[in-house]
């Protein structure tokens, strides 16, 4: 599942102002992204319009680390939203100077996610899903890696494959 269309739309509606990143030249992303809310959207390589607050990446692009600390103020948050991600690598310790910080959101709590429904519930949150066969999730991944697919995927196991409870 993406998330970054169901967390923009949280912020948008708690009075926040979100400025999307994207993949280079991918305007129906970042149309997507202005069609929830989002006051800005550009590729990741532009800089916003102005300094950041936060910045969290959803995706698995540890390059973008460095970047975005460079994108966010004094005392600034950069957060690592996704489960996996390849090793960010070596930048200067002026862009962490200022304390900021690069957070995981992997350890996230049961209570987080409570918490996360009831915010949805109240929000008005809206999804974009595109459903697939569960022997078709290769063809999902490949849609979501290669910017083919806006929202989010969700995989259905064959009907003979759903868990039954105890009483069978």
């Amino acid at each position: 599942m993406r998330a970054p269309h169901i967390i923009a739309q949280v912020a948008v509606w708690q009075g926040r102002e979100v400025y999307a990143f994207t993949r280079e030249e991918d305007t129906q992303a970042q149309a997507f992204a202005r069609s929830l809310g989002c006051c800005w959207a550009g590729a990741s390589t532009e800089q916003p319009p102005v300094q950041l607050d936060a910045v969290l990446i959803f995706a698995p692009v540890g390059a973008l680390v460095p970047a975005a600390l460079k994108l966010v103020r004094k005392g600034g948050r950069v957060v690592c939203a996704g489960i996996h991600m390849s090793d960010i690598p070596s930048f200067a310790y002026a862009d962490l100077w200022e304390e900021r910080q690069i957070l995981s959101v992997a350890n996230l709590t049961r209570e987080d996610g409570t918490s996360f429904f009831e915010v949805a519930a109240q929000s008005g949150l809206r999804t974009v899903t595109e459903t697939f066969p569960l022997e078709e999730a290769n063809v999902a991944l490949d849609r979501l890696r290669s910017g083919a697919r806006t929202g989010a995927a969700v995989l259905i196991p064959p009907r003979g494959d759903i868990a039954t409870d105890a009483h069978g």
